[in-house]
Order: structure tokens, then C-alpha cells, then sequence
């Protein structure tokens, strides 16, 4: 017998306002049951010395320091702006 009753996938179908019908209703119970299997099987594994991780891979840190560093000059960045006036980037109003 399955753990996830038809009437309990329509329940939560219903909570989270999807319309399902009696087939998919069944489908899903089926699914879940074999989701929760899994989940049982993974509870007998021994992890007791097994350390916790975020990744399976042994990744690092690969972003550089953050570090201050001098800008482009102002003529510069002004360069490729459409439209500015005394050192500032104008843009269209988006306020009345």
C-alpha cells in the first residue's frame, strides 16, 4: 500500500491550486511513494563519519580579493554616454 494516498495528492493539488485529474492524481502518488522509498533507503546509510558538505566537488573560493582600484577617467566613461551634461549621465525621466 502506498504512504501518499490519491486523496492526500488531492489534498495538496488543491492547497496549491492545481488542477489535476484522478489519472495524474494516481501517477503522482506512485511518484511520491518511490521518492519517500529513496529517502528510507538513504536514512540506513552509515554518515557518522562522513563531514557535511555544501558540494559534492571540493570547490574554493575562486573570486578575486576586493580590492579598490582607480576608475576610468571621466572624459572616458563620457565617451560612450548619449546624452550627459557637467560630468553626469543624463537619462529620460521616469517620475512626472
Amino acid at each position: 500500500m502506498s504512504r501518499i494516498s490519491v486523496d492526500t495528492v488531492k489534498h495538496v493539488a488543491h492547497l496549491a491550486r492545481l488542477a489535476i485529474t484522478e489519472q495524474e492524481a494516481e501517477k503522482l502518488s506512485k511518484q511520491l511513494d518511490a521518492i519517500l522509498m529513496f529517502a528510507e533507503q538513504l536514512n540506513e546509510l552509515d554518515t557518522e563519519n562522513i563531514e557535511p558538505t555544501s558540494h559534492v566537488l571540493d570547490m574554493k573560493n575562486v573570486m578575486r580579493e576586493d580590492v579598490a582600484a582607480k576608475g576610468l577617467p571621466i572624459e572616458e566613461v563620457l565617451k560612450n554616454a548619449p546624452d550627459h551634461k557637467e560630468g553626469q549621465i543624463r537619462v529620460p525621466a521616469i517620475l512626472e
